[in-house]
């Protein structure tokens, strides 16, 4: 476990990001009018919490399996988040859903940057993603309303070449390869795919750079 990664991460989100589309791993392919696109004026606006902590002196992401009853992404697998209240950050945005949704009232997060928006067409939201750590194991109390099932993935699992697969998708006519993580009986595609791989790359720059330093 690098328990340096935290502080590594948080140095490296003070400085501009990447394109996203910079490794291609992760698009959706052809990729020209996934995610990419400028939004409209009347795209809502959310905001999604990544969190790393310990567990088996391993770093953790918790993921959730939205229930077949929301609105919006049912049965998909995401990232912990939603929509901005009035006058809300997404910052806080972001804490606020993460507690809402998996209970871990309490928690003490360390918030450690920001990554790349993205504009999801399908429910016509701007999602902010924000990167934070905590050095607790969380003791988990999701909502029912709001999580079908918790998943707790190894960052070295999504870091795992072999974890990264694709499959065909069709959206307004148009048929498209979806990149995707496997998980257990999951795939983890879409904005989420998105995020982690912005996530992956950057542990992977930090990591080597860090690597090449004690070198």
């Amino acid at each position: 476990m690098n328990r340096e990664l935290p502080e590594l991460l948080a140095v490296r989100l003070r400085e501009p990001l990447p394109d996203p589309r910079i490794d291609t791993r992760f698009q959706p392919r052809p990729a020209h009018w996934r995610h990419y696109d400028a939004p409209p004026a009347d795209a809502r606006q959310a905001a999604v919490l990544v969190l790393l902590y310990p567990r088996d002196e391993q770093w953790y992401v918790p993921l959730t399996l939205r229930p077949s009853h929301l609105p919006d992404h049912a049965g998909q697998v995401s990232l912990p988040g939603g929509a901005l209240e009035d006058d809300e950050t997404s910052c806080a945005a972001a804490v606020r859903e993460f507690h809402e949704e998996l209970g871990a009232d309490g928690l003490p997060l360390r918030m450690l940057g920001q990554l790349t928006p993205l504009y999801v067409q399908a429910s016509n939201f701007v999602v902010t993603p924000w990167v934070a750590s905590t050095e607790i194991q969380p003791h988990w109390r999701p909502s029912p309303m709001e999580v079908a099932e918790l998943l707790e993935v190894p960052l070295a699992h999504l870091l795992d070449p072999a974890c990264l697969g694709s499959h065909r998708r069709s959206y307004r006519g148009e048929v498209y390869t979806a990149p995707h993580f496997v998980w257990q009986s999951h795939q983890i595609w879409g904005a989420t795919c998105l995020v982690l791989g912005e996530l992956v790359h950057l542990v992977e720059v930090v990591v080597g750079k860090r690597n090449a330093e004690s070198g």
